[in-house]
């Protein structure tokens, strides 16, 4: 077995052009290179195993025969096309869509195309796209004529031989898509391609839930003023469910009957809880909760479509047993019993319950891919997410909990450089991007494990506004960019000067996204505390976010825009770093992609231009055919060599 994967893994080191070679170190190689292998799943019957790898830049996916790991078929696109997501749709056959890497733009372009083929490489065929010539019969079902839309895999229905559903955004004006247009469902032969259309969404952006039978029951998706709105299916017709009076209402899985399902949701702005709620009627029981996080993570039993467990990270991770009669809670058990200090996530089963891919991972080891054997108690190593990692020679990341100046706890994960001293660290903080709807955990991160194996402390900060820990500590941050948020990210970072843990004349703020603009915010709100600053991909000026990027182009979009920041031009004014360089003293590095579509390139060109104006120095990399944030392993293999120079010029004694 590791003489095998031995032999796959040859070649899939990050590509570097020969001029970058030398400059840039083994680490920053290392650290770079991001996932060799992703999405391992099983058949249904159980015979195959397939997994996605990363070669020469491009995803191609591996098929193996389960018992004894015998390559049945490798499937690749020539040119510049990839394979994106996929699935099994049946014990033979699996669905997978097309991405193409093009030359303007390093993140791989979708155009909804979905292609099909056999465990053994036969019977390839073009299923749904805007391609798709070939006219075949079909009575009441439509014929596989080409369609404009974007297909995404709904439900493959691993138990229908011959058939997969799948959900499509028509496009507007033939290529632009928007999150308001509603989607239309097709039930689609996995063979032949030709596909009947079911129904079509009531809401925009909308997520379908779909019963054990494959039946699409829910609907759930924003209006145009971003509210939440969730329809189940009743005698063929959509029904609001607006008497369930609950806020943050998502669904996860059908419960015991088929009026009732498992829900997350709130009343009164608190850290979700699961309910089980009946939609008819809207009942509701509250089954599970955590008084200081959202559920993280759910597990459902695939052969009933039944919640059995719900994990909570509340810094650690822990597991609440839903259903401890469901055998499932016993194998999850068994697992974290066996692979002690790990999260695991069942991530793929087979039709029976007998073989399950398990990925462990934790933070120090961004995973191992497992085949368990339930019955037998059995673990069988399959292969490493990222070759060339040692757990044992990364750094450990720990919980903290940390007042703001309001008295408002927050929590943060400070990774800490491996046999060092806990004093007088030289300190990166790290905010997270959003800032809405998303958080840090304790987790392998690897831009923070390669600071941190160069004698940094890496600080990251769930700051109100934050995702997972309620609605109402979420809304605490709407219209607070540049103020509260920032404060709470400033009394973080203070916290640790006064636990001696960082060296206070040794400090600098590095982001992303929205993380870019708290490194420039932060280090004008607090310019005697961060010795440098780098924004990567960052926006600097928010009025443009009403004008600029790709937020703004749907009515939910903007919605969004003004909930979050308000549209008072003044306010949006005074939190926009642009137009307060004077108050900087940090030294800068600004990294930006030339087609970032999120943050786009004018909004670096906003700051740069104040910079000049004022001239203030900085450094700059500026990579045309990136997007947000880099895609290909050798472009963050040169920023990570960058930053890794910027910081030690700026922070080392």
């Amino acid at each position: 077995m590791k003489l095998f994967w031995l032999s796959i893994v040859i070649g899939l080191f990050a590509v570097v052009p020969a001029s970058l070679a030398s400059e840039i170190s083994e680490s920053a190689l290392l650290f770079s290179k991001g996932a060799s292998f992703s999405e391992v799943k099983v058949s249904p019957g159980g015979e195959y195993l397939a997994v996605k790898m990363k070669h020469e830049g491009k995803k191609r996916l591996l098929i193996f025969n389960t018992e004894d790991m015998k390559l049945m078929h490798s499937v690749f696109f020539a040119g510049n096309a990839q394979v994106g997501n996929y699935a099994w749709v049946n014990d033979e056959r699996l669905v997978l869509a097309k991405e193409y890497l093009k030359g303007w733009d390093a993140q791989p372009q979708y155009y909804g195309e979905l292609m099909a083929v056999n465990a053994d490489g036969k019977k390839a065929s073009y299923l749904f796209g805007y391609a798709s010539t070939e006219q075949q019969a079909g009575s009441h079902i439509q014929k596989n004529t080409a369609i404009d839309a974007t297909a995404y895999i709904l439900d493959p229905l691993p138990n229908d031989q011959r058939y997969m559903l799948v959900s499509a955004i028509p496009w507007g004006n033939h290529t632009t898509l928007t999150r308001d247009i509603l989607q239309d469902v097709y039930r689609v032969d996995v063979y032949r391609g030709v596909r009947q259309r079911l129904m079509t969404a009531p809401v925009g952006n909308a997520r379908f839930m779909t019963d054990t039978n494959g039946e699409v029951r829910i609907a759930v998706g924003e209006d145009s003023k971003n509210d939440t709105q969730v329809f189940y299916r009743h005698d063929g017709a959509w029904v609001n469910s607006q008497q369930l009076q609950l806020n943050h209402f998502k669904p996860i899985s059908f419960a015991t009957d088929d009026n009732s399902i498992y829900a997350t949701a709130n009343v009164q702005g608190e850290p979700d809880s699961v309910y089980r709620v009946n939609l008819s009627t809207g009942d509701k029981k509250k089954v599970v909760s955590d008084p200081t996080v959202d559920p993280s993570h759910f597990w459902i039993n695939p052969q009933n479509g039944q919640l059995y467990a719900v994990e909570f990270e509340n810094g650690y991770p822990a597991y609440s047993f839903v259903s401890a009669e469901d055998p499932r809670s016993q194998y999850l058990k068994q697992l974290l019993q066996s692979l002690p200090g790990y999260q695991v996530r069942i991530v793929s089963e087979d039709r029976q319950g007998d073989k399950l891919v398990i990925l462990a991972f934790n933070d120090r080891d961004p995973g191992t891919y497992y085949l368990y054997y339930p019955q037998q108690h059995k673990l069988r190593p399959l292969l490493k997410v990222m070759e060339g990692i040692d757990p044992a020679k990364m750094a450990e990341v720990q919980p903290l909990n940390i007042k703001a100046r309001d008295g408002l706890e927050i929590q943060a994960f400070l990774t800490l450089p491996l046999n060092k001293p806990q004093k007088s660290l030289p300190l990166i903080v790290n905010p997270h991007g959003g800032p809405h709807y998303v958080r840090d955990y304790w987790e392998f991160i690897p831009q923070n494990q390669f600071l941190a194996a160069h004698g940094y402390a890496v600080l990251q900060v769930n700051y109100r506004g934050s995702g997972g820990y309620g609605e109402a500590f979420q809304v605490a941050g709407f219209q607070k960019w540049g103020s509260d948020i920032q404060y709470d990210i400033i009394d973080a970072t203070r916290y640790l000067i006064d636990q001696g843990i960082a060296d206070k004349n040794r400090i600098c703020i590095v982001g992303a996204s929205f993380g870019g603009y708290s490194a420039l915010q932060s280090a004008e709100l607090a310019p005697d505390l961060f010795r440098c600053a780098v924004g990567e991909a960052g926006i600097y000026d928010l009025p443009m976010m009403f004008t600029e990027g790709d937020v703004q182009k749907s009515d939910s979009g903007v919605s969004y825009l003004k909930q979050v920041l308000g549209d008072n031009p003044q306010t949006l004014q005074a939190m926009s770093p642009a137009d307060h360089v004077d108050k900087l003293k940090a030294k800068l590095l600004l990294v930006h992609g030339g087609n970032d579509e999120r943050a786009p390139i004018e909004q670096f060109e906003a700051l740069e231009k104040s910079l000049k104006q004022q001239h203030y120095p900085y450094e700059k990399m500026v990579v045309d055919d990136e997007g947000h944030g880099f895609y290909r392993d050798s472009d963050r293999a040169a920023f990570y060599q960058r930053l890794l120079d910027f910081l030690d010029n700026n922070l080392k004694q």
